[in-house]
């Protein structure tokens, strides 16, 4: 029962790194193409900030700079994300 979980985990891993990298790779492609970048770069990092603990400091980084620019990005922790608002 231990390996199955195990292997859950490790799976869903994986699917958070390839969908978050993808939308992250978007977005940035979006930096110089037409698009919406800096929303499509937030949204990676904040799927990649689901499992990896560098991704959710990249977005602290990122939180703090757009916040130095006078634009607020909600402070939502993203294991809070099943919880209602």
């Amino acid at each position: 029962m231990h390996n199955l979980s195990t292997k859950y985990g490790f799976a869903r891993r994986i699917i958070v790194a390839v969908i978050g990298g993808t939308v992250l790779l978007l977005g940035i492609v979006m930096l110089v193409a037409p698009g919406p970048g800096i929303p499509v770069v937030i949204a990676g990092l904040g799927i990649l900030a689901l499992e990896f603990y560098w991704a959710r400091s990249w977005l602290e980084h990122l939180r703090q700079q757009m916040r130095r620019f006078g634009i607020h990005i909600p402070d939502r922790d993203p294991q809070d994300i099943n919880r209602p608002n």
